[in-house]
């Protein structure tokens, strides 16, 4: 027996060992110059005045009379590392018989790596199924044991049922006999036509399946992210809902981990995940291609005075969405 259907219903099998040389991570670049980005008085009050107006218990009088008098820049960054890669895993698989071509045994099956599949582009996913060759069999459909047809489950197997207008009396009124079932109490099950037995719904009445062994190719994406501390008084939740400024990028068969960028913090996640990645999914999938990315998460804290007393208010994302949870001017409404 081959070591494929030996190897059926054990998870995603290991890909082999190459058999030449797999390329090696191409010598990381230059550290790029980092420059970081900020945004101008008007852009927050812009965004404050968007935000505001979205917004139907809110005055706009805080954005109209307002007077800023300190933004501060808390730079975030946000690292991700993809990893693209393909996984194989088998599984028995059955249809019904109707002539097709029978080879288990023919000659040995093809291991789950040896069989070709056209992966999709770099970063899309995709599945794929392939009826592995030479481990195809027939048997009798075991369950109608070969008859193709097995008891009716409305009327277990009778091929009547009780007349629901009666209900079995064959009466409907005294002594009116019951027109629905012409007196005799019951009826004709509808599901069977009265035989008792339906088709079979795994066989569809051939009596016999055709057994094999299906691969099932995966592309998926395994992808982490590492977000810097930032000491803003930002919720760390708001940054999950917006984009950053895409700062560096860099793609290849395996990534080096990045160098020399500002916030030590991001190069050593860099370091840590490139490692996990690497030795994590290459036990059980072939890794095709990863990618890495930073974004700046821009946050501007804006501290403002309105009537006299200090607000506060942050603007943040490439969306440049606003949050500002002690606004000062609300009101009470009420729907009618």
């Amino acid at each position: 027996m081959s070591l494929l259907v030996l190897s059926v219903f054990t998870g995603y099998l290991p890909p082999p060992m190459p058999s030449v040389p797999m390329p090696v991570p191409e010598q990381a670049p230059n550290p790029p110059v980092w420059h970081i980005p900020s945004i101008s008085e008007d852009r927050a009050r812009q965004a404050f005045a968007t935000y505001v107006s979205s917004k139907c218990c809110y005055s706009s009088a805080p954005v109209r009379e307002g007077v800023i008098t300190n933004m501060e820049s808390f730079n975030t960054y946000r690292y991700r590392l993809e990893t693209f890669m393909e996984s194989r895993s088998t599984e028995w698989s059955q249809e019904p018989y109707a002539g097709q071509p029978v080879d288990a045994g023919v000659q040995p099956a093809p291991g789950p790596w040896q069989i070709a599949a056209q992966p999709p582009a770099f970063f899309q996913e995709h599945k794929q199924t392939i009826k592995v060759p030479y481990t195809s069999s027939v048997k009798n459909c075991h369950l109608c044991l070969g008859m193709g047809r097995n008891p009716c489950t409305t009327c277990a197997g009778a091929g009547n049922k009780v007349c629901w207008v009666c209900n079995g009396s064959g009466y409907r009124h005294s002594d009116d006999r019951c027109t629905h079932c012409n007196g005799r109490g019951r009826e004709n099950c509808s599901s069977c036509s009265g035989s008792g037995s339906c088709q079979c719904d795994t066989c569809h009445g051939k009596r016999q399946l055709l057994v094999f062994i299906n691969l099932n190719v995966k592309w998926s994406i395994e992808k982490d992210d590492f977000l810097a501390q930032d000491s803003s008084g930002l919720k760390v939740e708001k940054l999950e809902e917006v984009s950053g400024k895409e700062l560096y990028k860099d793609a290849q068969y395996m990534v080096y981990p990045v160098r020399g960028f500002p916030d030590a913090s991001v190069a050593q996640a860099s370091e840590r995940l490139v490692r996990d990645h690497q030795v994590k999914y290459a036990q059980t999938s072939r890794i095709l291609q990863q990618r890495q990315t930073i974004e700046l998460i821009p946050i501007t804290k804006v501290n403002y005075m309105w009537k006299g007393k200090p607000n506060v208010y942050y603007v943040y994302g490439n969306e440049f969405k606003v949050n500002a949870d002690d606004y000062p001017a609300t009101c009470c409404c009420s729907v009618m």
